[in-house]
């Protein structure tokens, strides 16, 4: 059943999201139109399931086959338009990462593979032209759970204890989701099980209607509006989410649909209901179209233009793609070779898993390219054997390299991984093996408390262990000296990151860690080595081999920044260093020592990627470090 007022709705939730990624200065908290949209979604399966349930007609298959009418073609369709863009425009590394996505995309477990990047190491939101369809893997992992859970316990429970069931998972699955929020963040931004509830709120909407007659249901209308608008303007990026916020916005939700003002100005009035209409397709193609500014680096009267293409392209992808009508009537045996969707998921799916394959090897730069990208790769240890965050691992489950003869340990933040992977690999051949000790964006944290490090505890286990390790004699010290200090790059370069003298206390007992981790590996090691800051680029290594790529220039060696913009921004732990006495066994290796000539510090040199991103070496970048070290053993 159409109802205007939903309708509507959806316009309040896309347009938010929208202008949040475009711009999302002028509408810091318009990501809570994702959680609009997730209200809405179970307001109207449940209403679709639960009439079904009540005439005893209700069809798992039917309502799979709908959804994938519904849902899958638009997909399809941006999906195939960007494989044959990035075959034309990206490098073969970012289109071996867009195979990659495509496939979690229209296979619609996006969520995950997203969740799974998500980190310190993280690449760039705005590299990834299909991130936003981590909501529509949610909805779509809801389309398959929720209806046949209910079908199921139709069978052993009334509709009557199914609908409390269905309350009393609400109010569960929210508390879980506060809880999910604080103590696994990324997971519960991404995940179902901490988004559930706002679509079975929707649910309890249909379930359990609320009467408003007269001004009541304006007044119930408004104070929704209000909860979802000031959602969109008091919230920000720095909020925990989904956590206990989210409530303002989706009960905002809630309240809208349980007025059911179908006469309503705000939702009913004639551009809303077009926008609501294309909402889907809007959505869609929105984000595609900032990626693209993003990496063209266009001007900001372009986002203006995406603005407006974005709703153009959402009307076409309505009126010639979404309005075309597939056959809902399949058996169980008949559904994957003859229903449409499902065809077009085994094709886009099998051409990703191609391109992914074959390290985007039919990208049409790939013939000069590819023998420096498929170089530009992280540690293929990194994921197994680098800890943080919500991946936590015990430092009593470091990771040994290769061999059982482990007399060297690296510890550090993840700029010491691929480091570690790389002296494996030299001391592999003399028949020796490392331990590796790293968290994701820790900052020098050896005894001090929670409070301030979050890898504080993780520090004091891995140093305990280190030294109550007798075989281990050498020690190799890492960090992103500068950005703990001070803050990352990126945002500001080529100017330096703001300092912030309020933080100094913090510096301060981010050295003073430093100087007791160094001390004590000093007094019980035979050699300790402490590397020196990594030259961190101006922009991501794929970014700068794109630009050089495209403007003719020679891509062997592409500049990453210049040895002045290094020595200034690394000025406070370089002069730090110089300044401080150590003992005869502490060593300093410099990186910009084979990074960095006299003017510039270089991304690529010779043919080799020194690089996996705008800071992290690669395993060719880390390997002239790794036999500096070993040629002192």
């Amino acid at each position: 059943m159409f109802r205007k007022d939903i309708n509507g709705l959806r316009a309040l939730a896309v347009i938010a999201v929208v202008i949040f990624h475009f711009k999302p200065t002028w509408m810091e908290g318009g990501f809570a139109g994702v959680d609009v949209f997730f209200v809405i979604s179970g307001f109207l399966m449940t209403g679709i399931i639960f009439r079904s349930l009540e005439l005893n007609d209700f069809s798992v298959l039917k309502f799979y086959v709908a959804r994938a009418n519904r849902i899958i073609p638009a997909l399809a369709l941006l999906c195939i338009f960007l494989l044959l863009m990035g075959m034309i425009i990206l490098t073969p590394n970012e289109y071996k990462e867009l195979g990659k996505h495509v496939v979690g995309s229209i296979g619609f477990f996006s969520n995950i593979l997203y969740w799974s990047e998500s980190g310190y190491f993280d690449s760039a939101s705005h590299d990834k032209w299909l991130l936003h369809t981590w909501s529509l893997s949610v909805e779509w992992q809801f389309y398959i759970i929720y209806p046949l859970v209910l079908f199921l316990l139709h069978k052993l429970i009334s509709i009557k204890y199914l609908k409390l069931l269905i309350l009393i998972g609400t109010i569960t699955s929210f508390i879980l989701c506060i809880y999910f929020t604080y103590k696994w963040p990324s997971g519960a931004y991404y995940l179902l099980p901490s988004r559930i509830w706002e679509m079975l709120l929707g649910g309890v909407a249909y379930l359990y209607p609320l009467t408003f007659v007269g001004q009541s249901k304006k007044r119930a209308e408004i104070i929704g509006i209000l909860l979802i608008l000031g959602s969109y303007f008091f919230i920000s990026q720095s909020t925990p989410w989904p956590g206990y916020l989210a409530f303002f916005p989706v009960f905002g939700a809630y309240l809208i649909i349980q007025s059911q003002n179908e006469n309503s100005f705000f939702t009913g009035n004639y551009i809303f209901q077009k926008i609501g209409t294309w909402s889907y397709s809007i959505y869609l193609w929105h984000w595609p179209l900032v990626v693209f500014i993003y990496y063209y680096s266009l001007p900001d009267y372009w986002i203006i233009i995406g603005m407006f293409l974005s709703v153009f392209l959402g009307y076409l992808s309505y009126r010639f793609i979404e309005k075309i009508q597939f056959n809902n009537l399949f058996s169980y045996k008949h559904i994957t070779y003859k229903c449409a969707p499902v065809l077009m998921i085994y094709f886009i799916a099998g051409v990703s898993f191609y391109v992914h394959h074959t390290d985007g090897a039919i990208a049409i730069s790939s013939d000069k390219l590819l023998p420096i990208t498929k170089n530009i790769a992280p540690s293929p240890y990194r994921t197994k054997c680098h800890t943080g965050g919500d991946n936590y691992t015990e430092p009593s489950n470091a990771c040994t390299y290769f061999n059982g003869d482990v007399r060297l340990a690296v510890i550090g933040d993840s700029h010491t991984v691929e480091l570690a992977y790389a002296l494996a690999q030299e001391l592999d051949k003399i028949g020796q093996g490392i331990k590796h000790f790293s968290f994701s964006g820790c900052t020098p944290s050896f005894k001090q408390n929670k409070e301030v490090s979050n890898c504080a505890r993780w520090t004091n286990d891995s140093v305990d262990s280190i030294l109550n390790d007798q075989k281990i004699e050498n020690i190799v010290i890492g960090y992103r000296y500068s950005a703990a200090l001070f803050g990352d790059q990126l945002s500001s370069y080529p100017n330096l990151p703001q300092i912030n003298s309020k933080d100094n206390l913090k510096r301060k007992e981010m050295i003073d860690s430093l100087a007791q981790l160094i001390e004590i590996m000093s007094k019980n090691k035979k050699n300790v080595f402490i590397i020196k800051p990594i030259p961190e680029l101006g922009s991501p290594i794929n970014t700068l081999l794109r630009i050089s790529y495209r403007q003719g220039e020679d891509v062997n060696n592409i500049i990453g920044t210049s040895k002045d913009y290094y020595l200034k921004r690394n000025e406070f732990i370089l002069n730090y260093f110089s300044e401080t006495k150590y003992s005869n066994n502490i060593k300093f290796i410099d990186p910009s020592g084979y990074n960095c000539d006299k003017y510039y510090c270089w991304s690529v040199r010779h043919g080799v990627p020194l690089y996996f991103d705008d800071d992290h070496l690669s395993v060719l970048g880390a390997l002239p470090i790794a036999k500096e070290i070993i040629s002192y053993l």
